[in-house]
């Protein structure tokens, strides 16, 4: 499991020295007045707040947690400079993978996993309705989020106008899109894919420059898994990038 600290002023001492936090979770019903100072850190640094049941949260952080915990992230997150910047030390042309409400922590680290062994600079993540890097994230990846730079944003809208305004071409991976076989994704270009669920928001997908989707030769079984999904698009940059 991911580190849990417990207790309003354990938090507070957490959120203050800059500890990466994935999350804070606080019991329902609690008093806000005790807990402002932690609800205001979490605003002023983005930190999702989730309210739990007071059974549920002392299941994950005890008895003593006095109504307050945080889940402390497993590996350090990077910047989405870090990522340009990893893919200019190499001379290759940027290669992100921007994900939007991927919650299942079992398909991020399989995504991350994929990504790093086909060639990806870096993955981008939203810090709301997404799963962190965890524990659980980092055993799937079989480490591979402890090497590929994962960037975590609180507006995954601005981060891809950060990597579009650096020369990538944002795609959006989605059902209506053209033919996977038929688009050139050879240059400098930010893979949007989308949750199972809701798919890619609306907002985000308007701002991607093209849509591509995996041609299937069967439907019964509806959709691939996003993390599958995810892997057979990156194999065909991989392919295209190595010429």
């Amino acid at each position: 499991m991911s580190e849990i600290i417990s207790g309003k002023n354990a938090v507070l001492e957490a959120i203050k020295s800059g500890m990466t936090i994935n999350k804070v979770m606080i019991a329902e019903h609690i008093d806000e007045h005790f807990a402002g100072a932690v609800l205001r850190l979490c605003r002023e640094n983005h930190i999702p707040i989730r309210r739990l049941p007071r059974h549920k949260l002392n299941q994950l952080a005890g008895a003593d947690n006095r109504g307050i915990a945080a889940e402390a992230a497993s590996a350090s997150y990077a910047e989405v400079d870090d990522i340009l910047d990893a893919a200019a030390a190499k001379g290759e042309p940027p290669f992100v993978v921007l994900l939007d409400g991927i919650e299942d922590p079992h398909n991020l680290g399989a995504i991350i996993r994929s990504a790093y062994c086909l060639g990806a600079h870096g993955v981008v993540i939203g810090t709301r309705r997404a799963a962190q890097v965890n524990q659980t994230v980092l055993k799937t990846s079989a480490g591979a989020a402890a090497f590929l730079p994962v960037a975590r944003v609180a507006n995954l809208n601005q981060a891809l106008d950060r990597l579009q305004k650096a020369g990538c071409w944002a795609v959006a991976c989605d059902m209506d899109g053209e033919s996977l076989w038929n688009s050139d994704l050879s240059g400098p270009v930010v893979l949007v894919l989308g949750s199972e669920g809701s798919g890619i928001s609306p907002l985000l997908k308007k701002h991607c420059d093209l849509v591509v989707s995996i041609p299937m030769v069967a439907n019964e079984v509806g959709s691939l898994n996003v993390s599958n999904a995810a892997a057979v698009i990156l194999c065909e940059v991989a392919h295209q990038r190595q010429g």
